[in-house]
């Protein structure tokens, strides 16, 4: 049986994932506010929709990953889409929004016998392209296993039950938190390596398998060291998703999260001063403009196109 998806949102990230969601055999309808990004896809054989109602109708499972939690509002509840989805149908939230909004939306969808899955990623563009994305999913478990079993996760990633709704959502804001810690570690190891006289292009190598390898090392470490700011993860969307981390945070009883607070305050110096759609590497910036003149590396910086 051939399942009919519609994906609402084909920017950095939903475009390689409805790229893989149909060469993995699913007929796809898109959406996006920006019709022109939708051009590839429908290269592909995607039908273009001319709005959020008429992408879901029909559609067995929607899916969309959109800029933020109004903006999810927005498109699938002020504008009437959620009254058309097929009852029956999933609709899996790939957004990173409150917690509290997700299990709103889903009660919202229930009454309308819509299923709701709160399923944000972790990967960027990278894993988005390769369908390597880690895949964090809260919800009703039996729409979890009927996503699974209609093959929908696969072609993205890997996916994961992590509890009720808003359990995804929690997931992705402590995979933030990691993240955004560790991009601050390896940008200052690397400039520190850098102006010890050591070659930082060979630190990733060299700590490769050690206990203090990781992900970002290896992609977003590589990117400082190529000066490569191109957005996998634009500063933006960083700043709302620790901002969002510090709110849940004092709601679920955990006011001080000092390090979590030092980093968002850097990310959101960089943004104030332009740097909002750069890469999230660019913490790199903040730091040789504190320590002036150092730098990592003689190559000039690759900004967003």
């Amino acid at each position: 049986m051939t399942h009919h998806i519609a994906f609402l949102g084909t920017g950095i990230m939903g475009a390689p994932m409805t790229a893989n969601l149909i060469k993995a055999g699913f007929k796809a309808a898109v959406w996006n506010r920006t019709r022109s990004k939708t051009d590839p896809l429908a290269e592909q054989g995607a039908r273009v929709a001319g709005d959020p109602g008429d992408c879901v109708k029909g559609a067995d499972y929607i899916l969309s990953i959109l800029d933020s939690g109004p903006v999810v509002r927005e498109v699938f509840f002020d504008s009437g889409a959620a009254d058309v989805m097929k009852r029956g149908a999933v609709f899996i939230d790939m957004a990173s929004i409150p917690p509290k909004m997700a299990q709103e939306h889903a009660a919202w969808l229930k009454e309308r016998g819509v299923g709701h899955l709160d399923a944000p990623v972790s990967g960027g563009s990278l894993g988005a392209a390769e369908g390597s994305l880690a895949i964090m999913a809260g919800g009703a478990r039996a729409d979890f296993d009927r996503t699974e079993r209609d093959g929908v996760w696969k072609p993205m990633g890997r996916a994961s039950y992590i509890g009720p709704a808003g359990s995804g959502q929690i997931a992705k804001l402590a995979n933030q938190i990691m993240v955004a810690c560790n991009i601050a570690s390896v940008a200052q190891g690397l400039l520190f390596a850098g102006a010890g006289g050591a070659d930082p292009a060979q630190i990733p190598v060299a700590l490769a398998g050690g206990h203090a390898d990781s992900r970002v090392l290896q992609e977003h470490g590589r990117r400082m060291i190529k000066r490569d700011f191109r957005p996998g993860a634009p500063i933006r969307n960083f700043v709302k998703d620790l901002d969002t981390v510090l709110a849940t945070a004092k709601e679920i009883g955990l006011p001080q999260l000092p390090i979590v607070r030092a980093v968002r305050d850097v990310f959101k110096e960089l943004y104030d001063a332009g740097h909002q759609q750069w890469d999230h590497s660019a913490f790199l910036l903040y730091l040789e403009k504190l320590n002036a003149p150092a730098r990592l590396g003689d190559k000039a910086d690759t900004p967003p196109a």
